[in-house]
């Protein structure tokens, strides 16, 4: 399998293994506008290669000379720049500001076994966060309550000196309804970091010459979404506005922990789709989860201006809750 700039983790062991050397470096802290938040990784070689990236390219080179002593003397860095205005405008910022990296060479100062369990982790799509002790030096590898706040808004972060540098699978978005906004839907959800899935158990609207590359469930919505196991990073959509096939859908949805549920339909539909729903047993809270008429509500005329919106709602409930 090829691996890129989402896998520096798995790069970093597997040089090391093979013998090449390898030094992680983490973006600690930085100024507000970076082109590489906190949390990213590059790893280099003992060859020269590199992966990855901790700056828009202002202070890489630094970085990288850095490394190349750590893998000698075995020793971990905490370095710190200060970005001039020059330089931060010509990687594309608009000033200058403050960046921290850590670095680590792998085996002497990051444990082989924290970095082979890190990526046991990431390979089940489990959600753990690397604590690393900014005075000490020492690890833990965590999913535990002290890191949940961190997990939960996907943000690494220095607390009480401790940098927690969390590693979340991918966000997943699951969309019922093989119909044109989903064409739109799809691709932009995977612009934004998702791994979408689509249902439809209507082989002639979900098929591959619709949604190339696509990943589509052709069972009933309620058998898919059951199997897909929508967890607390999952976002479902359902597009048909065909209660025969939303509502088996959005049940599963509404017993989940999904942390979005939007439904498409007029104002009038989903006042029918909430009677439905409270007759079946389900509570006022539960039904106020839907989003619906799903999307912000900007005006949104076409297919891709309504995947749009919708992307936009997903993004808001994510990052704000």
């Amino acid at each position: 399998m090829t691996q890129g700039i989402d896998d520096i983790p798995e790069i970093a062991l597997a040089w090391h293994r093979a013998g090449q050397g390898a030094v992680l470096a983490t973006v600690v802290e930085t100024w507000g506008s970076a082109p590489r938040a906190a949390g990213s990784l590059l790893v280099v070689a003992g060859d020269g290669q590199m992966m990855g990236s901790v700056s828009g390219g202002c202070v890489e080179g630094a970085v990288v000379v850095e490394a190349e002593a750590a893998l000698a003397d075995g020793k971990p860095r905490l370095l710190t720049y200060g970005v001039s205005d020059e330089a931060a405008f010509a990687v594309g910022l608009a000033c200058g500001g403050t960046i921290r990296v850590l670095v680590e060479p792998v085996g002497a100062a990051l444990p082989v076994d924290v970095l082979a369990s890190l990526v046991a982790a990431r390979a089940a799509k489990r959600a753990v966060a690397l604590v690393t002790d900014l005075t000490s030096f020492t690890h833990e590898l965590t999913d535990g309550p002290k890191v949940a706040d961190r997990l939960r808004s996907d943000k690494t972060g220095v607390d009480d000196g401790k940098l927690i540098a969390v590693h979340n699978p991918a966000l997943r978005l699951i969309v019922v309804g093989a119909v044109h906004i989903a064409q739109a839907l799809l691709p932009l959800a995977r612009a934004c970091g998702y791994d979408p899935v689509l249902i439809d158990p209507r082989g002639a609207f979900g098929s591959q010459a619709r949604f190339p590359g696509a990943v589509i469930a052709e069972d009933w919505p309620d058998e898919a979404l059951t199997a897909l196991g929508p967890d607390a990073r999952t976002a479902i959509v359902t597009l048909t506005h065909d209660p025969k096939l939303d509502d088996p859908a959005i049940r599963v949805a509404l017993r989940s922990r999904a942390f979005y549920l939007g439904c498409l339909g007029s104002k009038r539909t989903h006042a029918k789709r909430v009677e439905r729903l409270l007759a079946e047993g389900f509570s006022a809270d539960e039904v106020a989860r839907i989003h619906a008429p799903v999307g912000l509500d900007i005006g949104a005329k076409s297919p891709a201006e309504i995947a749009v919106s919708i992307m936009a709602q997903i993004t808001q409930v994510l990052r704000r809750g």
